[in-house]
C-alpha cells in the first residue's frame, strides 16, 4: 500500500505539545485543552489527532489509520504511564474519551464516544476498583448504547425501548434509579441488539474499539448534521475535524461527584455572573440529554462551596486568558474538580453587546475587539420585536420584507377604520393592495401593514419605516377582496377581524398570534458600544427623516446630520393635501403661488423644529421630487362622486365644477411610467415657483433659528437632475430665492446646493454637474431601477426573487447594491465629481444606505457617509465601523 503518511508531518499531539494558536490544526476542542494545561488548570491528561489526519482520511480511507495507528498507540501508553492504569487492563482499567473537535466551533453537530475501553472483563475491574458495582455497570450500559448508535450505527430506540421497559418493570422514573442486577440484565440485552442489528458481537477488544471511534469521528465530518451546519454558519467544508482522546474522570461515582456546564456571563443578558446547570451523581451527557432536571449553577455554592469559588476562580482565569465569555464544561470526581472544554460561549444579541462593552470598561479587551464581537445583524435585532426563532411555526405567504419587526393584530382592510381602531390602542394589522399619500392617518396608527403589491421602496415600504412600524409589501399570493373584507392564500381564508402575525425581517405571514421576543437593550450599553463602533468608523452616518420627531430619534440613535429631508412627506398629511392638490389643479401662476404660500407658511414651521433639533449638525432638505398625480386621489374615486352629484341633481354645483376640474387634471397628469415622466427637477424647470417657493421657506426657517443663535447647518438638494444645464438654471434660481429672504432678515446667509445623482446619465456626465453642485447624494432607489430596466415595485413583486433564487443576481438589488452595475456607475460619478471638484461632498441616501454589504463598498468608493432610515442608523453605524476594520467586504 502506498503511504499516505507526509514524511516529517506530525499528526498526533500530546495536551502539552499544543496550544490555542494551533487552532487549526488541534481543532477548538483540543487545542483549548491543550492551552488550558499550559495555565495549570485541572485537565484530564490526553492527545488530540490533527485535523490534518482527518482531511488525508478524506481522502484515503482506512488506509489512513493503519498507518497512523502505531502513533496512536505511543500516545495511548503514555496515557497509561501518567495514569498509573492499563487500557484493557484486568486491575485498574484506562477509560477514554473520543471527541470530536472542528477549527470552527459546531455545538453538538459531530460525534462524541465515552466510556471507551469497557468490554465483560473490565467492567469487573472498574467494578472492584471503584468499589461501586452499580457505577461500573452503568458506565458499560452508556457506552454500548452510545458506541453502537455513534460507531456502528444502530438507531437509539432499541436502547430506550429497553430501558423504558426496565423502569416501567421497577416503577422508576430516572435511569440513574435502576438497581445494578438489572442493570447487567440491560446489558445483556443491549449486547444482542448489537449482535441482532450489526450482525456482529459487540467488540470487546479495547484497541478495536478505539480504532472504530476514531474513524466514526473522522467519518461524522461529513454527517448530515454536521453538513447542514456548515452550510447555514457559512463554513468550509474543508476543514476537517480533530479527534481528541482522553482519559475519563467519572462525574456518577456517588454524591461527592458530579457533572455540568457553565458560562463565565449571562449569555441571554450578558450579567457578569457565573449561569449554568449541573447533576450530582452524572455523566456529561445526562446534563444536555434532559434525562434529569438539573440544579441552576448557582445551588452549587450550598451543595460544595469549595467546588464552586474554584469554578468562579477558573472561569475569571479563562476569560481572563481567552478575552471573551466562557462556556465551559467540568466533572466533579469524588470532590475533585476537572475541566473538560473551554470556548467562547454562544450569546444573545443584547448579551453580545453588553459583554463588549463591559469588558473594554473592566480592561480585558481594546475598543477595537469589543467593536468585531457583535455583527451588524445583531444589532438589528436589539432594535425590533422579532418571531421567536425557537417557535415551530409555518407561514402562509411570504412577500418582500420592507420594515423591519414583527407585529400581531387583528385584520383590518379599511384605513379610517385601522386610524379609529388604532388609536383605541387595539393592535391592528392593515391590510391593502397599495397604499397611497392619503392613506398616512391609518399608516400611523397600524400596527404593521401588509400589502400585495409594491416593493421596498414602494410607498407602503417608505411610510412603514419613516414609522418603525413592521411592514410586508409585494406579497402577490395574498388575493384581497376589499368589498368582503377578506384575502385568501389558496385555500386559506383570512377574513376581518381575524389574527395574523406579519415579520417584516424575513418578509413572511403567519396565521394567528405568533410567539414574539421583546426587543430588550439597556441604552446605556448600546450608546456606549456604538460610540466605540464610531471610533473606527471613517463613514459618518446620516438619517433619512421628515419630521421633527423622525429627527429627534435619530439624533437620538446618534445620526450625525439629515441626508435626505423629503419635503413631500410634509405636504401628504391631510390638513396639507388639499392645498398641494389646489397648487397642482391651478390654471394660473397666481392662484398656484397663492396655494404654494399656504403651504409654505406651513412647512417652514416644519422646517424650524427639525432644523432646531439638529441644530449644530446638517440638514439636506431635497425639494419636490414624486410625480405631482401621485398627491392627487384615484381618477375612478372622483368620477364616482362626480357621477354620485349630477344622480342627486347636483351636476351644476360647485363641488362638482370642483370635481369636474380635478378629474380633468388627473387625467392630464396620468404618465404610462409616471417614475420616468414630469418628476423631480422638471417639475422645477417648468413649474419654477413650486421650487422658488420651497427654497423660501428653507431661507425663513433659517434665518429665523440664527436670528436666536442656533447653529443652522442647511443644504438644499435637487432632484432627479440628468445635465449640467438643469442644475444650472435651479441653482440660480435657488440662490436668488435663497438671497432675498436672508436680505429680508439683514442676514448673509447661504446655503450648499448640490443633487441627487439618480439617473445613469447623470453618473456619466457627473464632471459636467459638479461644476454647478457642492455635494452629490446618490438616489440609489432610482438609479438602482433606471441602471436596470425595471420598474421598482413590479419586478420585487414579479420575478426579482425568483432571479435571486436562480442566482441570476446574487441579491435583490433594491436591497444589497449591485456593484457590477450600479457600483460601476456610482464610481465612476465619484471619479468624475471629484476631477471636477476636488472638495465635492458625497454621500448616499437611498435605502442602500442601511444595508451592510452597500455600506462597505460606500465606503470603498470614497463616500463621506451614508444616510439611512432612523431606525437603520445602529446598524449603519456598525457596518461602517467594521468595513473600515475589514470585516466587510
Amino acid at each position: 500500500m502506498m503511504s499516505v503518511i507526509k514524511t516529517g508531518v506530525k499528526y498526533v499531539y500530546r495536551f502539552d505539545e499544543g496550544n490555542a494558536g494551533m487552532v487549526d490544526l488541534l481543532g477548538g476542542k483540543g487545542a483549548n485543552l491543550a492551552e488550558m494545561k499550559s495555565l495549570g488548570l485541572p485537565v484530564p491528561n490526553g492527545f488530540i489527532i490533527s485535523t490534518e489526519a482527518c482531511r488525508a482520511y478524506m481522502k484515503e480511507g482506512l488506509g489512513l489509520l493503519d498507518q497512523l495507528w502505531p502513533k496512536v498507540v505511543e500516545h495511548m501508553h503514555y496515557l497509561e504511564h501518567v495514569s498509573g492504569k492499563t487500557f484493557g487492563g484486568e486491575e485498574n482499567p484506562l477509560l477514554v474519551s473520543v471527541r470530536s473537535g472542528a477549527p470552527i466551533s459546531m455545538p453538538g453537530m459531530m460525534d462524541t464516544i465515552l466510556n471507551l475501553g469497557l468490554n465483560d472483563r473490565t467492567v469487573l475491574a472498574l467494578a472492584e476498583n471503584s468499589r461501586d458495582p452499580r457505577f461500573a455497570h452503568d458506565c458499560y450500559r452508556r457506552f454500548i448504547q452510545m458506541f453502537a448508535n455513534v460507531v456502528l450505527g444502530i438507531d437509539l430506540d432499541h436502547f430506550e425501548k429497553v430501558l423504558s421497559e426496565h423502569k416501567k418493570q421497577l416503577n422508576i422514573k430516572f435511569d440513574h434509579q435502576i438497581p445494578e442486577e438489572n442493570l447487567a440484565k440491560i446489558i445483556s440485552h443491549f449486547k444482542e441488539i448489537v449482535k441482532s442489528e450489526s450482525g456482529e458481537p459487540f467488540p470487546q477488544d479495547p484497541w478495536a474499539q478505539l480504532k472504530m471511534a476514531i474513524e466514526a469521528v473522522f467519518r461524522s465530518w461529513n454527517n448530515k448534521r454536521a453538513v447542514t451546519y456548515r452550510k447555514i454558519a457559512n463554513i468550509p467544508d474543508d476543514l476537517g475535524t480533530a479527534v481528541t482522546v482522553m482519559e475519563m474522570v467519572f462525574g456518577n461515582l456517588g454524591s461527592d461527584c458530579g457533572t455540568g456546564v457553565l458560562f463565565s456571563r449571562n449569555p441571554s443578558t450578558g450579567d457578569k455572573e457565573l449561569f449554568g446547570e449541573f447533576l450530582i451523581n452524572a455523566q456529561g451527557e445526562d446534563v444536555v440529554a434532559g434525562i434529569r432536571t438539573p440544579q441552576p449553577i448557582g445551588a452549587l455554592k450550598e451543595v460544595s462551596p469549595h467546588i464552586y469559588e474554584e469554578l468562579k476562580i477558573v472561569a475569571e482565569k479563562l476569560e481572563r486568558h481567552f478575552k471573551d465569555m466562557q462556556d465551559i464544561e467540568f466533572t466533579v470526581e469524588r470532590g475533585k474538580l476537572y475541566i473538560l472544554q473551554t470556548r467562547n460561549g454562544k450569546r444573545t444579541a443584547k448579551a453580545a453587546v453588553r459583554i463588549a462593552s463591559d469588558m473594554v470598561k473592566e480592561g480585558i479587551v481594546d475598543a477595537r475587539t469589543a467593536v468585531t464581537r457583535v455583527t451588524p445583524k445583531e444589532i438589528e435585532q436589539l432594535l425590533h420585536r422579532q418571531v421567536d426563532p425557537s417557535a415551530d411555526l409555518s407561514s402562509i405567504a411570504e412577500g418582500i420584507a420592507a420594515s423591519p419587526g414583527a407585529a400581531t393584530g387583528k385584520v383590518v382592510f379599511d384605513v379610517d377604520e385601522a386610524e379609529e381602531r388604532g388609536k383605541s390602542g387595539e393592535p391592528v394589522i392593515l391590510v391593502r393592495p397599495e397604499t397611497t399619500p392619503e392613506d398616512i392617518h391609518g399608516l400611523s396608527r397600524a400596527a404593521g401593514l401588509l400589502t400585495s403589491r409594491g416593493g421596498q421602496t414602494s410607498h407602503a415600504a417608505l411610510v412603514a419605516r419613516s414609522l418603525g412600524i413592521p411592514c410586508v409589501v409585494g406579497c402577490e399570493a395574498v388575493n384581497i377582496d376589499l368589498i368582503g373584507e377578506r384575502f385568501t392564500v389558496g385555500e386559506f381564508t383570512v377574513k376581518k377581524d381575524d389574527v395574523i402575525t406579519i415579520d417584516g425581517t424575513s418578509g413572511k405571514v403567519y396565521p394567528g398570534e405568533a410567539p414574539l421576543i421583546e426587543p430588550s437593550m439597556h441604552e446605556e450599553y448600546l450608546h456606549h458600544f456604538l460610540d466605540m463602533a464610531d471610533m473606527f468608523a471613517r463613514l459618518q452616518v446620516w438619517a433619512n427623516c421628515d419630521t421633527p420627531e423622525e429627527a429627534r430619534q435619530a439624533r437620538k440613535l446618534g445620526a450625525k446630520g439629515v441626508g435626505l429631508c423629503r419635503t413631500e412627506h410634509m405636504f401628504r398629511e391631510s390638513d396639507r393635501l388639499s392645498i398641494m392638490q389646489q397648487v397642482i389643479v391651478a390654471e394660473k401662476v397666481e392662484d398656484r403661488m397663492d396655494a404654494l404660500e399656504k403651504l409654505a407658511r406651513l412647512q417652514k414651521d416644519d422646517f424650524v423644529e427639525i432644523f432646531e433639533v439638529m441644530q449644530g449638525l446638517p440638514v439636506i432638505v431635497r425639494l419636490l421630487d414624486p410625480p405631482l398625480n401621485e398627491f392627487l386621489p384615484k381618477g375612478k374615486d372622483v368620477a364616482k362622486k362626480l357621477a354620485q352629484l349630477w344622480s342627486e341633481g347636483r351636476g351644476e354645483s360647485p363641488e362638482a365644477q370642483r370635481l369636474e376640474i380635478l378629474l380633468k387634471r388627473i387625467e392630464g397628469l396620468q404618465e404610462g411610467n409616471p417614475m420616468l415622466g414630469f418628476r423631480g427637477c422638471r417639475i422645477g424647470v417648468l413649474y419654477p415657483e413650486i421650487y422658488e417657493a420651497q427654497a423660501k421657506a428653507i431661507a425663513q426657517a433659517a434665518c429665523e433659528l440664527i436670528k436666536r443663535g442656533v447653529d443652522v447647518k442647511v443644504k438644499i438638494m435637487v432632484p432627479l437632475v440628468a445635465t449640467g444645464q438643469e442644475m444650472c438654471m435651479l441653482r440660480a434660481n435657488i440662490e436668488k430665492a435663497v438671497a432675498e429672504i436672508a436680505e429680508s432678515y439683514g442676514e448673509n446667509w447661504r446655503c450648499k446646493i448640490g443633487t441627487m445623482i439618480e439617473l445613469p446619465r447623470a453618473a456619466i456626465v457627473a464632471d459636467e454637474i459638479a461644476e454647478y453642485a457642492d455635494f452629490f447624494s446618490f438616489g440609489t432607489n432610482d438609479l438602482t431601477q433606471t441602471t436596470l430596466g425595471v420598474s421598482r415595485d413590479d419586478a420585487e413583486g414579479k420575478f426579482l426573487a425568483a432571479y435571486v433564487r436562480l442566482g441570476i443576481y446574487t441579491e435583490d438589488p433594491f436591497r444589497t447594491l449591485d456593484r457590477k452595475g450600479v457600483g460601476a456607475l456610482m464610481k465612476m460619478a465619484v471619479e468624475k465629481g471629484r476631477s471636477a471638484k476636488k472638495d465635492l461632498e458625497l454621500g448616499i441616501c437611498g435605502e442602500h444606505g442601511g444595508d451592510p454589504s452597500s455600506i462597505a463598498f460606500c465606503d470603498r468608493i470614497g463616500l463621506d457617509y451614508v444616510s439611512c432610515s432612523a431606525m437603520r442608523i445602529p446598524v449603519a453605524r456598525l457596518s461602517a465601523a467594521h468595513s473600515s476594520l475589514g470585516l466587510l467586504n
